[in-house]
């Protein structure tokens, strides 16, 4: 499962989950700082990714959108807001229990 973290996320996320062996990528380094929230979410459905956010309310509401719509996306996180040490240590229950086929559609908090 590869990792796409919304620009609310701190990019320290993307690095230690790298450290860790695991795809992951921010929006800074994808070339889409300062898009929309469905800008976001479509950059990581048409790149195959689990999109991280901290942006509770807008991704719920694109979520369903996606669903209501018949359209399928890779997976959403949605983390409370703690440090980018904390968020790891939550994302890698995860990351090592659950495969890429089982977060389709799925939208999970940590």
């Amino acid at each position: 499962m590869s990792l796409y973290l919304d620009e609310d996320v701190s990019t320290l996320v993307a690095d230690l989950l790298r450290a860790r062996g695991f795809s992951a990528i921010t929006t800074l380094e994808a070339g889409q700082l300062g898009n929309t929230d469905i800008a976001q979410l479509n950059h990581a459905v048409s790149n195959g990714k689990v999109l991280l956010t901290h942006n509770r309310a807008d991704f719920e509401a694109l979520s369903r959108d996606y669903f209501e719509s018949g359209r399928k996306h890779f997976g959403i996180i949605i983390a409370v807001r703690r440090t980018p040490y904390e968020i790891v240590r939550r994302l890698l229950s995860i990351l090592n229990n659950t495969t890429a086929d089982e977060m389709e559609n799925v939208l999970r908090h940590i």
